[in-house]
């Protein structure tokens, strides 16, 4: 028999430090936001966040996780999630996922935002716009009673009738003292299937979606996963709390989006 997954409840407390490790990670995102431009080092913007959460007093949730080096994860273009950062510069044009966490005080909060590098092609504008629409839509459908499917369904049915792909190989989850605990929550599924969402679980949900098809590979280092087709890739997370009466977000884009605001930049 295969064993099952224990989901983890959290409590009011245990939800309090989550959010404020959500506050740190999103004020980690917008440092690294304010420097975005053409002819930046991807391995630059990591030097800049990790010492952001440090300073906090936290811990990079992703450094050493599973061997990984780095501690955000910088997927360019058609890289989907899991890219290093390294000496590559960013180019007019460019979109860019960047994906961080944040461990402190025995919890983990783990968000991500795309950014987009200068003049961008209208239709890779249109994917992140909607990628960034289809987490809300995931997110309404967390409140007790409701399943993971519910979710699921909604960010893919969402994204789907506007033609995009939908990746299958890579999921949301559960979070907590762990970065990744039970339960999984796809970005594809039927309603009224999974795992029932119940009062006190934490779950970080995050499209993941294509401008082409959904197939993806591994790159030979073992972490970049990229389209299949070379299309580019959109990615926005948050993680939530299933609460009483609906859910309530832990980690904020506020940060960022003040950020592209004073910028002059779009906002999503």
């Amino acid at each position: 028999m295969s064993e099952k997954r224990i989901i983890y409840l959290k409590s009011e407390d245990d939800a309090q430090i989550i959010k404020d490790n959500g506050v740190i990670l999103g004020k980690a995102h917008a440092e690294v936001a304010k420097v975005l431009k053409p002819g930046v080092k991807t391995k630059d913007l990591d030097k800049i966040a990790e010492q952001y959460i440090l300073d906090c007093g936290g811990k990079p949730s992703f450094k050493n996780y599973n061997g990984f080096p780095a501690t955000l994860c910088i997927s360019v273009n058609e890289v989907v999630v899991h890219g290093i950062p390294s000496n590559r510069e960013l180019k007019d044009g460019d979109v860019i996922s960047i994906d961080c966490g944040v461990y402190k005080n025995g919890y983990h909060a783990d968000s991500a935002y795309t950014y987009m590098i200068g003049n961008v092609d209208p239709k890779v504008n249109k994917l992140l716009k909607d990628t960034k629409a289809s987490l809300y839509k995931g997110i309404e459908m967390v409140k007790p009673g409701n399943r993971i499917g519910d979710v699921s369904y909604a960010i893919q049915n969402f994204t789907e009738n506007l033609g995009y792909g939908v990746v299958r190989e890579l999921v949301g989850h559960g979070v907590g003292r762990s970065l990744h605990e039970a339960p999984e929550v796809p970005n594809f599924g039927r309603r009224g299937n999974g795992p029932k969402l119940q009062t006190g679980m934490v779950i970080a949900i995050e499209p993941m979606i294509t401008l082409g098809k959904r197939f993806v590979v591994q790159e030979d280092d073992n972490w970049t996963i990229r389209t299949e087709d070379r299309l580019p890739a959109a990615h926005f997370e948050h993680t939530v709390i299933v609460s009483k009466n609906g859910c309530e977000v832990l980690t904020t884009f506020e940060y960022i989006e003040e950020v592209l605001v004073n910028n002059n930049q779009e906002v999503l």
